[in-house]
């Protein structure tokens, strides 16, 4: 798209079920997930699955950074690189989603991918997260959230990505340092990644190349072929078929809330689907297709009630932390990374720690039991 033609919403919607499913599919084969990452190297001393993430946020970062620097799009309009930095959203956001996804078991991404494959305490997981998600976007958790977090922000003037952030200091230009930090962060996370031989195995090595490249396929989407420089009925630029009404990729927690919104409001039609609706649910059939076409597809319950109320309360922490750090592993731990975002590097490091802190408390508790 040339940034004058409107795109038809659909377009971007069937792009977005696309790169759901294939993000489904590629999590099941290669059991990619961000808290089994952190619980493998508690647990067994393995940096297999973070080295698949790493990798996966390496690909991003330097797939990403060369749409930007090429023009292709504009990473300054996505919903990661404003000027305000709500330092403590993002340091309370991501501990909370840390420790949700701890107890819930896995973190969105995992869920949808589990629910694809039969588990039923998934389906628990992800009602409590779109619950609680929403209550937080527009509800009780709302209100607390801007009175008591985001009140406490910094304002960092153009914009919180590092190229515009470093630009002045270091007396050189954003696409400078776009060019250095993709080849210095970007490039580093990608060799640190495959020097580990475990790594170059088909299943690590197709996670976090595939992963990486659907964070970069959906900035493509929304950014290049859904922007539009002039809409014709506000002559105002857009971007179509985005829930923010900005530059998106991949992330979930709001788009959890937003599903279970449409779902309950179908009739309803000012209610849309939107991209990031479409890669929802696109990946528990993604996830669907790979168990069934390994006969790994098993239904699974609960077997206690402390479980259970355990699913819950991470399913509660996951939305709420998830809506208040603007993102989740996901949608901060890559998209929100692929762009440079000072607070999406705020936010996995809160998410890694609250989930190592959990993990270390479980470990501790079945030794005691």
């Amino acid at each position: 798209m040339d940034g004058s033609t409107l795109v038809s919403a659909s377009t971007i919607v069937w792009l977005g079920l696309a790169i759901g499913l294939a993000f489904g599919f590629v999590g099941h084969r290669s059991h990619f997930c961000t808290m089994g990452a952190v619980s493998d190297i508690l647990a067994m001393g393995s940096w297999t699955r973070m080295r698949m993430w790493l990798l996966a946020i390496g690909v991003a970062i330097v797939g990403s950074g060369s749409l930007h620097v090429a023009g292709q799009v504009d990473l300054t309009k996505s919903i990661y690189s404003g000027g305000q930095l709500l330092w403590l959203s993002h340091l309370v956001g991501g501990a909370l989603f840390g420790v949700g996804m701890t107890l819930a078991g896995g973190c969105g991404s995992k869920t949808l991918i589990r629910l694809g494959a039969g588990n039923l305490k998934s389906l628990v997981v992800f009602v409590f997260v779109a619950i609680s998600a929403y209550m937080t976007l527009r509800g009780l958790f709302g209100v607390a959230r801007v009175r008591w977090l985001e009140s406490w922000a910094w304002d960092l003037g153009a914009g919180q990505d590092l190229p515009r952030l470093l630009a002045g200091p270091l007396g050189t230009t954003p696409t400078v340092l776009w060019l250095a930090l993709m080849a210095l962060l970007g490039g580093g996370l990608l060799v640190f990644a495959l020097l580990d031989r475990e790594m170059r195995r088909s299943g690590p090595l197709l996670g976090g190349l595939v992963t990486g490249a659907l964070v970069v396929a959906g900035w493509y989407v929304t950014a290049h072929i859904g922007f539009v420089a002039e809409h014709p009925e506000t002559l105002e630029e857009a971007f179509v078929g985005t829930s923010s009404g900005r530059a998106e990729s991949l992330s979930l927690i709001a788009p959890y809330a937003y599903t279970l919104e449409l779902l309950m409001l179908w009739s309803d039609s000012s209610r849309v689907m939107t991209f990031g609706i479409a890669t929802a649910l696109g990946m528990p059939l993604g996830a669907a297709a790979s168990a069934l076409s390994q006969g790994e597809f098993r239904v699974e319950g609960f077997r206690t009630t402390d479980d259970l109320a355990r699913h819950i309360v991470g399913a509660i922490l996951m939305g709420v932390g998830g809506v208040t750090a603007v993102g989740c592993t996901i949608g901060q731990g890559l998209s929100g990374l692929s762009t440079l975002s000072l607070g999406a590097f705020l936010t996995f490091a809160a998410i890694v720690a609250g989930c190592a802190a959990t993990l270390k408390w479980q470990y501790a508790q079945a030794l005691r039991d």
